[in-house]
């Protein structure tokens, strides 16, 4: 559950604002669309040998 702090006073577009990057933060839609579908184990460890390579070119760029 997320809880909020609202100080007496304050706006709520602000409130909204903190609980929105509160809820971004623990991953939660980005689980629940990962699961819509089924990906294959295949599938998968190509997708993450691609960011795992995509990754490494850049720390090397930056090198």
């Amino acid at each position: 559950m997320i809880v909020v702090p609202v100080k007496e006073g304050e706006n709520i577009e602000k409130a909204l604002k903190k609980f929105k990057r509160k809820f971004e933060k623990t991953g939660t839609v980005k689980e629940l669309r990962s699961r819509q579908a089924f990906t294959k184990p295949s599938v998968a460890k190509r997708k993450m040998m691609m960011k795992a390579a995509y990754i490494q070119q850049l720390h090397q760029s930056e090198e």
